[in-house]
């Protein structure tokens, strides 16, 4: 097979692989069988190993060396309450940074990011119809990280894979409106070159995410 054409076979072993342990139906904590997906996907062995590999770096499956792949299990109260402690450290600061040092280009992404999101539908429902947003909800706060310009704190926001943590515990229905709106409070600020609002910003729309996150967890 020609290297695009496996390339695209490998992402969409992934895609429907990652769509399974979001929605589920690989229950967090079960074992994945290689040969078993492979059989499901009607693919060879390889491309499963490949997008298993991936997604064990995307924090979604994790590797044993006699039981093979797990899916992980879902954050707890107390797991998500500390994921949201880290990003609350890093990410007011990185957003600050951002008002003061983002360049013309990453402040037009950042624009053209939240316009895009209005056009998505919010977490709800199955992966397959919120996966848009979710990747350009990552795009968003990687994109401010990196305009921090500051390579560390950058790499320390985006290695949180906060995203695909979060979304799999299901979002409340509607989430996106909040979500949207404190997203647009935060890039006004760093377009407008104001640090302290922008930090501050970020401050009301993680905490806020964790309060609309914690709700979720106690109907679900």
């Amino acid at each position: 097979m020609p290297q695009h054409g496996r390339q695209v076979l490998s992402d969409s072993v992934y895609e429907q692989i990652k769509a399974m342990v979001m929605d589920h139906e690989i229950a967090p904590g079960a074992r994945v069988g290689i040969e078993a997906l492979s059989r499901a996907l009607g693919v060879s062995p390889t491309p499963v190993r490949e997008a298993l590999a991936r997604l064990e770096s995307d924090g979604l499956v994790t590797k044993r060396s006699l039981s093979g792949y797990r899916a992980t299990e879902l954050l707890t109260r107390e797991g998500l309450e500390q994921l949201f402690e880290m990003r609350l450290l890093l990410e007011p600061r990185a957003a600050a940074l951002a008002a003061a040092h983002a360049t013309e280009e990453q402040l037009d992404a950042l624009e053209r990011l939240v316009e895009e999101m209005q056009t998505h539908p919010g977490p709800a429902g199955r992966y397959a119809d919120y996966r848009g947003f979710a990747a350009l909800d990552q795009r968003f706060h990687d994109t401010i990280a990196a305009a921090s310009q500051r390579p560390l704190l950058a790499d320390a926001v985006e290695r949180l894979h906060s995203h695909l943590h979060v979304f799999r515990i299901r979002s409340a229905g509607n989430a996106d409106a909040p979500t949207l709106a404190e997203h647009e409070r935060v890039v006004r600020a760093i377009l407008r070159h104001k640090p302290d609002r922008a930090a501050d910003a970020m401050t009301e729309h993680l905490t806020r995410s964790l309060q609309r996150q914690l709700g979720q967890a106690r109907t679900s």
